[in-house]
């Protein structure tokens, strides 16, 4: 009985950590489906002020449902009748609740908050995704590719 419940808690523990990998990736060189062949207004500028930033993480209930097995299974290894059920209750309510905070955790990434002299003579402020903080430098030229109330900003 009690190897069935580590193969389970195995079993949970591997989905949540696979799950972990489809984290989409949102720097300012990534495109998702949805973006490409579109219409992308490009404008030019050079950079006045960066800024590190990090940028929170989803709670999209991913993380909640292998959090309340995993949770559930380990309360239902507590005692017996009705405290064993209390248990496997208390047990799931806590995973689900620590499983949403390791989601939050996990998809929370660095940013840049980039302000922006555009060639027009407009200054702008925008929020990007990055893999290193010294990914842009002050007064270094960059491209701004904008769609709809979207941009990223790109090396020029």
């Amino acid at each position: 009985m009690k190897n069935r419940h580590h193969w389970g808690l195995l079993c949970v523990v591997s989905a949540s950590l696979v799950l972990s990998g489809c984290v989409r990736d949102l720097q300012g060189s990534t495109y998702s489906r949805g973006e490409t062949r579109q219409l992308q207004q490009v404008e030019y500028g050079r950079i006045e002020a960066v800024s590190p930033v990090v940028i929170e993480g989803t709670q999209s209930g991913v993380g909640q449902l292998p959090g309340a097995i995993v949770g559930g299974i380990a309360g239902s290894a507590v005692g017996e009748g009705k405290g064993q059920e209390i248990f496997t209750v208390l047990g799931a309510l806590g995973g689900a609740v620590l499983g949403s905070t390791i989601e939050e955790n996990v998809t929370r990434a660095q940013g840049l908050e980039l302000t922006l002299k555009m060639d027009s003579g407009k200054t702008l402020s925008i929020v990007q995704e990055v893999e290193r903080v010294d990914a842009f430098q002050v007064g270094q030229r960059v491209r701004v590719l904008t769609q709809g109330r979207l941009a990223r900003v790109s090396p020029e």
